[in-house]
């Protein structure tokens, strides 16, 4: 889930950026230094926007640089469970595959890929259902529903999101659509029957 939230924080100021416009270095390290950064009670920090300075900055002696307080408004990026997310196939692996969920990628565990046993060519990067043959392929837009969460703090590419697929109106787009249209014909045929016995009778 994305929101906006109001952040406070501090940034250091080399020394050899006093001379340049302070607007700017404070813009400029505080989008370098938080965004892409996590946060465990915020999410993962997307984009930092309406940046301001609090105060005045303190330089510490012996260090040189400037410490400043900084506000800004953080476009933050959430995962929860059980939440359901559109995404992307980014890769085929041995044991499932990776999508782009928001700004971070998750994993749907082969055991959870569909209600199906699969086969998971790696090499030609596509996973097959045995029996329905299905397939998932890299760049297949999909519908997953959170089973598990852990946001690492000190790297974002560390975190681990898991996802499902197994459950009714989840999956890759082109599996629901057709789902969807077998289902809107089952309901079609059944009422034609209805009106084939009644004229029977």
């Amino acid at each position: 889930m994305y929101t906006i939230t109001r952040v406070e924080d501090t940034i250091r100021i080399l020394p050899e950026q006093f001379g340049e416009d302070l607007d700017e270095v404070i813009k400029d390290s505080v989008q370098k230094t938080f965004e892409g950064t996590v946060r465990k009670d915020q999410g993962i920090i997307v984009v930092a926007q309406n940046i301001i300075p609090v105060g005045d900055g303190i330089v510490i002696h012996g260090d040189g640089a400037m410490y400043q307080k900084v506000a800004f408004d953080a476009l933050t990026y959430m995962p929860h469970l059980q939440e359901v997310v559109n995404g992307v196939v980014c890769e085929i692996v041995e044991f499932g595959a990776f999508c782009h969920i928001g700004p971070i990628d998750a994993l749907i565990h082969m055991s959870q890929i569909m209600n199906d046993y699969v086969e998971v060519d790696s090499e030609n990067e596509i996973i097959t259902g045995k029996e329905k043959k299905k397939t998932l392929r890299v760049g297949d837009p999909i519908r997953a529903r959170i089973v598990s969460v852990s946001l690492n703090e000190l790297s974002a590419r560390e975190s681990k999101i898991g996802l499902t697929m197994r459950q009714p109106a989840l999956g890759a787009y082109d599996w629901i659509y057709k789902d969807e249209g077998d289902e809107k014909k089952k309901e079609k045929d059944k009422k034609e029957t209805k009106k084939r016995r009644k004229g029977k009778k």
